[in-house]
């Protein structure tokens, strides 16, 4: 059992305001595996009071010593990587193999990316009789999901520090223990008491005191839709800064030169990451009409090569979902599915067979001749669940691939290079991969339309938590 009953705030570990405390879930058995304690208004006046008395001194620390404490941030995570990638496997059900690349090896990554990055930034530069100087937007609350919780962490935490600001983190009660490991790292890492504060607690309590406080000048949050328009109502009335990155449906098209074979491979790949559990998800796989026989066939293959198991079982493809509530919402939207009347091409929403027991396991789904009208094509269902739509012409395609609520990534496919590019750019997203293109961790990331406003990543994240002032000079 893992038992955390306190916080990190002002460099020290200390106890709750409360008694109360959150049950952590193992998703591959389902047990108990630990407690945090369940933060409340109080706990985040005490660490958002550290974050700002911390902010001056900070924000004018070096930039080339802010470097080097990102660089040890990076090494502490890496030492402790193995007991990472174990932990978030059973948080959240990716298999161990993919869990030590992605969700340990990322963040690894990340800080130490950020600890160069920081090394060549112009935080001024001279325009006419001005000096324009970028300055850290101050205090920042980070409010975190439970898919890929280290790594969306990393993704706020560590530009903000390179930008000079001082951080509150609020991770995701679902998968909150990576959180505290990164606490002990930072700590050990000899951050100055205050810069970095961890609290835990619910979205209700913690995150909307976080948002509230008028000392916190920036939000940044990763999540559900629903929970980025809350946000943003609260921070309005303060008119503060908010990065959001949201839902997604995304798209990928596969025209009608296209290698289908691997276009569907590359798709359902992308679908079932991390059980599916994933914002860029390849959920629609848009196919010209008179491919459509193939591309089922294809697909209902590729999902039966998804071997459902324990997380930590080395052979395991398909892991278990990260809690009981997103178990029975990735069922209803199957059921829904076949209600609706899409073709059910492989998977369903019966447990599979010879899943652990008490985990949180979903049978890789695939369903056929959906209509883009139809909800499992429209909503966001964050399972191993993709929707064959079939197309008219390029035209209908791009019309199809932008007919959502939301726009964080997309993929297309062709044997034409340029052609592939010509339609990605005609669609509205963040990201769109082009025959399969590898994931850049320097490149933006972020969405269009309801999937959120503001970047990630690289030099454009870094930029996210930094202001504009001009100094008018004379002469």
């Amino acid at each position: 059992m893992l038992n955390r009953d306190k916080f990190f705030i002002d460099g020290a570990w200390v106890a709750p305001s409360g008694s109360e405390t959150i049950e952590v879930h193992n998703a591959g058995n389902g047990e108990v595996m630990g407690r945090v304690p369940l933060g409340d208004e109080k706990d985040v006046e005490r660490a958002v009071a550290a974050a700002r008395a911390a902010l001056e001194g900070w924000s004018n620390t070096p930039p080339d010593s802010r470097s080097q404490f990102l660089e040890k941030i990076s090494a502490g995570l890496k030492a402790r990587a193995d007991e990472l990638a174990r932990l978030i496997a059973q948080e959240v059900g990716m298999p161990i193999k993919l869990s030590a690349r992605i969700q340990a090896g990322l963040p690894i990554a990340n800080f130490s990316n950020y600890s160069r990055l920081l090394k060549d930034f112009k935080f001024e530069e001279r325009v006419g009789n001005s000096l324009v100087v970028r300055e850290p937007v101050g205090v920042v609350g980070a409010i975190t999901p439970w898919n890929y919780p280290l790594h969306q962490i990393t993704l706020k935490v560590a530009p903000a520090l390179a930008a000079g600001c001082t951080v509150v983190l609020k991770p995701s009660e679902v998968a909150p223990f990576n959180a505290f490991v990164l606490a002990e790292v930072i700590e050990a890492a000899g951050l100055p008491k205050g810069v970095f504060n961890l609290v835990t607690g619910t979205g209700a309590q913690a995150g909307e005191a976080l948002v509230r406080h008028p000392g916190v000048d920036m939000i940044s949050f990763t999540g559900s839709t629903r929970a980025g328009k809350r946000i943003s109502e609260l921070a309005a009335q303060q008119v503060k800064r908010v990065a959001l990155e949201l839902g997604g449906k995304s798209a990928s098209v596969v025209l009608d030169d296209a290698d289908l074979a691997a276009a569907v491979k590359g798709t359902v790949n992308g679908c079932y990451l991390n059980s599916g559990q994933t914002c860029t998800a390849l959920t629609r796989l848009l196919v010209p009409q008179s491919r459509y026989e193939e591309a089922a066939k294809l697909a209902g293959e590729a999902a039966k090569s998804f071997t459902v198991g324990d997380p930590l079982a080395e052979s395991t493809r398909l892991g278990p979902l990260s809690s009981k509530a997103q178990l029975e919402r990735v069922r209803g939207y199957i059921k829904r599915g076949v209600e609706e009347g899409a073709e059910l091409v492989a998977g369903g929403a019966e447990p599979p067979e010879g899943a652990p027991a008490g985990g949180y396991y979903v049978r890789a789904t695939v369903f056929g001749k959906v209509k883009n009208s139809m909800t499992i094509a429209q909503e966001e269902i964050f399972g191993p669940v993709l929707a064959i739509i079939p197309y008219k012409d390029e035209d209908d395609a791009i019309r199809i691939a932008n007919d959502s609520p939301y726009g964080l990534a997309g993929a297309v496919w062709s044997k034409d290079d340029a052609r592939a590019q010509r339609v990605a750019r005609r669609i509205r997203a963040g990201q769109v991969d082009v025959n399969g293109g590898a994931f850049n961790m320097n490149a933006p990331f972020g969405g269009f339309k309801q999937s959120g406003h503001g970047r990630e990543a690289g030099v454009y994240g870094l930029e996210e938590f930094l202001e504009y002032k001009s100094l008018q000079l004379k002469g």
